[in-house]
């Protein structure tokens, strides 16, 4: 990846400052101010030499979009800035990303070591396709560290973490589990899409490869799709290698979306994350309410790594309704500043129950045994008025405790309201 005619953001410059200038600070084509659109599949050549220098990477330049894109560049170059990486490369969704990483860096024979509640597409990739190839997999109580890490020692060429993880929102120990891989030389893989680079920051705390599914909170607004991944470059050149051989590179449409809506990821995420720990501290409230998870309430099991390794929450809340699916069926219907929807991240407040998002591929007795209930619903806080979002909500449960036939209330007002397994 040639970063010589990208110009860095200053190193001391926040990062609501890198997000707007990240990859582009270099002159446009035409003077534009904003990245083109760069559309061709093909990029010609007079000079037959210099095509095929350019061709083997020995000259910069473009051949064919399914190896590199100068839009697509642009936002391989941003991400580049906002996770402090060498290098990145970008694919057309964010499981695309995924699963190009593992299938990069795992093969036959090899062994790769997770958490078990991970994002129910993710953990397909573990439970089906990667014992097709060969590859021990092994995971993991999300919370158990110490097993993790005996299972590490036992000799692992990929660690692969997810955190806070999705739908769970639980938090692993990142510092704690890289230096248990480091102990065996095991790659170690985190996938920061919750989190965002403003909140987090893996590559700084030992990890070896970011992915995201800039889908979420990079683009913002749910009309684009992508994934990218970053980390060293001796290490992206394979990815790299990968996707251009199997195909799932991004379109320069797509990344022009994801740039423009980076610009404003520090913006929307300060005004999300308030709105999520005011709606997580209600739910902690609410009687129909059976547990909580969000990190940012003190009694979370994993508030105080959190406090050590992100600057700040995240927008995601979850929460298990009492009564389970037909509870969440009176709930949701009544919500008018929501979407009911299997996206997240985007400037609308999104929600949605487990068993139709994050862990749809998964069927009810796979759920049940990665601890995800039926009951569970996942809020994608939006950048609408805190006071709205909350009012709009607490309309909505009133609604539902005065339906005939709603779920019994917890008599203890006192009792727990983080359940450290759903």
């Amino acid at each position: 990846m040639d970063n010589s005619k990208y110009a860095a953001p200053s190193s001391d410059v926040g990062m609501g400052t890198r997000v707007v200038w990240g990859g582009e600070q270099v002159r446009h084509p035409y003077n534009a101010t904003q990245a083109p659109i760069v559309v061709s599949a093909a990029y010609g050549y007079d000079d037959i030499d210099n095509w095929y220098d350019v061709a083997l990477g020995k000259e910069p330049g473009f051949i064919y979009s399914r190896m590199s894109n100068p839009t697509v560049e642009v936002l391989e170059h941003k991400l580049c800035e906002l996770e402090r990486a060498e290098s990145a490369v970008a694919f057309s969704t964010g499981m695309a990303a995924i699963s190009g990483v593992l299938h990069t860096f795992l093969a036959c024979g090899q062994r790769v070591v997770s958490t078990r509640d991970s994002y129910g597409g993710t953990n397909k990739i573990f439970e089906e396709f990667l014992p097709r190839m060969g590859v021990q997999v092994t995971l993991c109580d999300t919370l158990d560290t110490e097993q993790l890490e005996r299972e590490i020692a036992k000799g692992c060429n990929v660690l692969y973490l997810e955190t806070p993880t999705n739908p769970t929102l639980k938090i692993v120990d990142i510092r704690r589990l890289v230096a248990a891989a480091k102990r065996v030389g095991a790659l170690v893989v985190a996938d920061n899409t919750f989190a965002t680079p403003l909140n987090q920051n893996p590559l700084a705390l030992g990890v070896d490869v970011v992915v995201h599914s800039a889908t979420k909170f990079l683009s913002g607004h749910g009309d684009a799709m992508g994934g990218v991944v970053c980390g060293a470059e001796a290490l992206m050149a394979q990815v790299r290698h990968y996707r251009e051989i199997n195909g799932a590179s991004l379109d320069a449409f797509s990344a022009f979306l994801i740039i423009r809506g980076i610009k404003t990821l520090a913006l929307r995420l300060r005004q999300q994350q308030a709105s999520a720990q005011l709606l997580a501290e209600y739910l902690c409230t609410e009687p129909l309410v059976e547990s909580v998870n969000y990190p940012g309430l003190p009694q979370h099991p994993g508030h105080a790594i959190a406090c050590t390794q992100m600057n700040g929450f995240g927008a995601i809340v979850s929460f298990v309704l009492k009564g389970g699916m037909p509870t969440v069926a009176r709930l949701l219907p009544q919500l008018k500043y929501a979407h009911r929807a299997g996206n997240l991240g985007a400037v609308e407040t999104i929600y949605g129950p487990a068993r139709t998002t994050s862990h749809v591929e998964n069927t009810p007795q796979e759920r049940q045994a990665l601890g995800i209930s039926e009951g569970l619903v996942r809020v994608s806080v939006g950048i609408e008025e805190s006071a709205d979002l909350l009012a709009d909500l607490q309309q909505a449960f009133a609604f539902v405790r005065s339906q005939p036939g709603a779920a019994p209330v917890h008599p203890d007002p006192a009792h727990s309201w983080v359940d450290a397994g759903a």
